[in-house]
């Protein structure tokens, strides 16, 4: 029987809450204009991200966050079973959407959503979980066999998991499952030459998808030579290069008339809000925003490291690491050190499916650390 406290970790959320504030700060400037030129109204992306994306996420949250950890665990291959069902719904006719070319949305009336944003989720903790009876078998046995045929079912599973994504396609979300399962598969003690192996297969496999899609070699010829092209392929980082630099030490100021808002740079409400932010809240804004993302990555592997349960270790481990790991992609991606990628900054970006997903991961955390 786990003995459950009645207190969370109360510095987890309180940094939770801080990134939210400072999204619904930054998105209320950043939608604004885009807001009044396609709707007639300022607020409509903010109330859509608080109507269909913050308060469905924290009532989901708090029900996650109250549910039994052990009722959690048990419906874990349901949550991804589901899951994958909704993926392969996008490509049906009249139910999933297109938008910029990729399929990636479930759209019902006035109603969408993104399947592959909750994927990050749920196949994190499906593979906490089926990690943790596969490892308790390889040692049980001591066989090398078993740690063999582990290896080849994680392949196989990340594989399967990977024809989803290819079709739609959404390579950023895949290649943070796949980091994110990399590690998972480390972290639960298995032989470092699988590890090795996987990042072979790994990068072997990106540089394949690379050479398919003649976009995705583009945006890795705009990371080397960002000079290139700068009107087109390179215009979005050469934008975004000048936004994060005009911000100086102390920024521009929340709210305050910046040019990167009103047209000139392409996602400026979603995939490149970090330039905003740090457009209007200079150096010492994007540090502290860094800072809450390592606080947050600290105190889900502490949540992980003082669980006696390896389960909910791995899955602390999964859901901090996923969500650090997609802002440091992100951030790195609008700065330069990183290629461009399509993956939201987490609790900033606008999007509900991502935020609700990262607030149900929140629950899921606080539940933990409140069991230990």
């Amino acid at each position: 029987m786990v003995k459950e406290y009645s207190h969370p970790d109360y510095i987890l959320i309180g940094v939770t809450g801080v990134l939210l504030i400072l999204g619904i700060l930054i998105l209320s400037s950043v939608s604004a204009p885009l807001s009044l030129e396609r709707f007639g109204t300022t607020y409509y992306y903010l109330n859509h991200q608080l109507l269909f994306g913050l308060i469905p996420g924290i009532i989901l949250a708090f029900l996650v966050f109250r549910i039994p950890l052990e009722l959690l665990k048990k419906w874990v291959p349901i949550f991804l079973f589901v899951n994958l069902i909704l993926l392969g719904m996008v490509f049906l006719p009249k139910i999933g959407a297109i938008f910029g070319g990729a399929a990636r949305w479930i759209s019902v009336g006035a109603f969408s959503f993104q399947p592959a944003e909750f994927l990050k989720l749920t196949f994190i903790l499906y593979l906490a979980s089926w990690l943790t009876t596969r490892t308790k078998l390889c040692s049980k046995f001591e066989r090398k066999e078993e740690f063999s045929q582990t290896l080849i079912a994680f392949l196989i599973v990340i594989g399967l998991i990977s024809l989803f994504l290819i079709f739609q396609p959404d390579i950023s979300t895949l290649g943070v499952i796949v980091l994110v399962a990399a590690f998972l598969y480390f972290s639960a003690g298995t032989p470092l030459w699988h590890s090795i192996l996987i990042i072979l297969v790994g990068g072997g496999s990106l540089f394949a998808l690379i050479k398919l899609a003649p976009y995705r070699l583009s945006r890795l010829l705009v990371f080397f030579k960002p000079e290139i092209d700068p009107m087109g392929i390179g215009y979005q980082i050469k934008q975004a290069l000048i936004g994060v630099g005009s911000g100086g030490i102390l920024g521009l100021g929340l709210g305050r008339i910046s040019g990167q808002k009103f047209g000139f740079l392409p996602g400026s409400i979603s995939d490149s809000i970090f330039v905003i932010l740090a457009e209007e809240t200079g150096f010492v804004g994007s540090l502290i925003l860094i800072l809450l993302f390592l606080i947050f990555l600290w105190r889900g592997f502490k949540i992980g490291k003082s669980s006696k349960d390896k389960f909910f270790q791995l899955a602390a481990l999964g859901i901090s690491s996923w969500i650090t790991l997609q802002a440091f992609i992100n951030i790195g991606s609008m700065i330069g050190i990183l290629p461009l990628t399509g993956i939201p900054l987490p609790f900033i970006s606008y999007g509900g499916s991502a935020l609700i997903a990262e607030l149900i991961g929140v629950g899921i955390l606080l539940n933990i650390s409140k069991n230990i």
